[in-house]
C-alpha cells in the first residue's frame, strides 16, 4: 500500500516539472494581483499544499478537501484526527493545515491587544469564533479583563462533551482574582451549531454572576458561539436596578435577529 503522501486515489503525475511549476507560479501571481477574493477556495487551498507537496499536482486534493469538509475554513479548523482519515494526507499536510489555522487564530486575537474589549466587539466576537465555533466539543473559555476592560487572560476553563462541559464559578472567580481582573466576558460554544442558550447556561451564568458579584468582579456579558457566524450575547443591564436580574438574549445570525427572553 502507497503512503498517504504519495496521494494515491486523489492525485496524478505530470510529464516533467515544467507544466506543474509553470501552473504554481502562475496561481501564486493570480493570488498577488487580486488576493484571496481572485481565487476559489480549492485554489487558495493549493498555494497552502505546495509547501506540503513540493513535487505533486495538488489540485485534486485541494478540491477533495473542500468537497470533504465543506469550504477552506472547515478545512484548516478541522481536528487533526478527521485530516488524517483523508486520502492523501500524511504528516506533512496536516501540519501544514495546522499551522494556518493557528496563525489564523493568533492573528484574530493580535486585534485584541491593547485595546479595551467593550469598545472592540466585533474583534472579539470574530476571534471567539474563530477559537470555538468548530469544534466538536463544547468548551468554556473566560475573558479576564482589567480595570480599563484590556484582555488580560484567556483561557480554557473546561472542555466537555458534543453538549455539555461542567462549569465552576468558584474556580472562575478564583482565577480573576489570581489575575486582578476586574471584569470577566464568559464564552461558550454549541457545537450543534445552534446559539440558543439553554436553560442550563441561564442557571450557570447566575450563579457565576452571583459568586462573581460577592467579590465586586464584573460580569460583562456570557456568548454562546454556534456556527456559521451564529452568536449568542447576554448583555448584562448596567443600571442598579436591573443588575440582579437576567437580561434577554439576543441571537445573531447574519442579517436575521431574534430575540429570546432568557426568563
Amino acid at each position: 500500500m502507497p503512503p498517504k503522501d504519495s496521494l494515491a486515489d486523489v492525485s496524478r503525475e505530470f510529464d516533467g516539472d515544467g507544466f506543474r511549476s509553470g501552473h504554481r507560479q502562475r496561481l501564486r501571481e493570480r493570488f498577488l494581483d487580486g488576493g484571496a477574493d481572485a481565487i476559489p477556495d480549492y485554489e487558495l487551498m493549493e498555494l497552502v499544499l505546495f509547501a506540503a507537496i513540493p513535487r505533486r499536482d495538488v489540485k485534486p486534493l485541494a478540491k477533495h478537501l473542500i468537497s470533504h469538509f465543506g469550504s477552506f475554513a472547515e478545512v484548516i479548523a478541522a481536528p487533526l484526527s478527521r485530516l488524517r482519515e483523508v486520502p492523501g494526507i500524511g504528516e506533512s499536510v496536516a501540519v501544514q493545515l495546522k499551522i494556518i489555522a493557528a496563525a489564523a487564530l493568533r492573528l484574530a486575537k493580535s486585534e485584541l491587544r491593547n485595546k479595551t474589549a467593550l469598545s472592540s466587539w466585533g474583534a472579539l466576537l470574530d476571534y471567539c469564533t474563530a477559537a470555538m465555533a468548530r469544534n466538536s466539543q463544547e468548551e468554556f473559555r473566560t475573558l479576564f479583563l482589567d480595570r480599563k476592560n484590556v484582555l488580560i487572560g484567556d483561557e480554557v476553563q473546561t472542555r466537555g462533551t458534543i453538549d455539555h462541559t461542567p462549569v465552576y464559578p468558584r474556580e472562575i472567580v478564583k482565577r480573576a482574582l489570581e489575575l486582578g481582573a476586574s471584569a470577566i466576558i464568559l464564552v461558550h460554544n454549541h457545537p450543534s451549531g445552534d446559539p440558543t442558550p439553554s436553560r442550563a447556561d441561564i442557571d450557570m451564568t447566575r450563579e457565576v454572576v452571583a459568586a462573581a458579584r460577592a467579590l465586586n468582579i464584573a460580569v460583562h456579558d456570557h456568548l454562546v458561539i454556534g456556527r456559521a457566524g451564529m452568536r449568542a450575547s447576554s448583555r448584562w443591564a448596567c443600571s442598579e436596578r436591573m443588575r440582579h436580574t437576567l437580561p434577554s438574549v439576543t441571537v445573531m445570525a447574519f442579517a436575521a435577529t431574534e430575540t429570546y427572553k432568557a426568563a
